[in-house]
């Protein structure tokens, strides 16, 4: 299988975490942490369902995956995420030492993987993440306009 088609049937994984996310009311944001050809985290967002402005969809799929491994470093590992990472997802990407991360869509307010800045990859930190954004770009970016179309729909009088 070429990589980008291993890329994209990882995503529909990090794709199915954000629809989990979107069924308890939270924005559809989906993450897995995959090694050796083994999902060894998932996460999606539970910022509101757990009243923590770090549960982010990356920030839960990190403890999951250092948890199994039983380390903080995620060396040999890449994260799927649905929207790009924002500083503070970034920030534990590069010091849990993900190899590798491959986003789906732009997040043009708070993206740190190159929109707004490149924190993944910036050569004064003590590492450097391998980088692929826009795998399944269409689908990912949906997900969220939708949920925020039926949110505004929701709320008009």
């Amino acid at each position: 299988m070429k990589r980008e088609e291993e890329d994209q049937a990882w995503m529909q994984q990090a794709i199915e975490e954000a629809r989990k996310a979107e069924l308890i009311g939270e924005v559809p944001i989906g993450a897995v942490v995959v090694k050796n050809g083994e999902i060894i985290g998932r996460g999606y967002n539970l910022r509101e369902t757990k009243h923590d402005p770090t549960a982010h969809a990356e920030m839960v799929a990190i403890r999951e995956a250092c948890e199994h491994l039983g380390a903080w470093r995620l060396l040999d590992c890449t994260l799927y995420v649905t929207l790009e990472p924002c500083p503070m997802c970034a920030g534990a990407i590069v010091q849990s030492r993900v190899k590798r991360v491959v986003y789906g869509t732009e997040d043009p307010k708070a993206g740190c993987a190159g929109t707004l800045m490149n924190l993944l990859q910036e050569p004064r930190f003590n590492h450097e993440t391998e980088l692929t954004s826009g795998i399944l770009r269409p689908e990912c970016a949906s997900l969220l306009t939708e949920f925020f179309r039926k949110l505004r729909n929701k709320n008009k009088p």
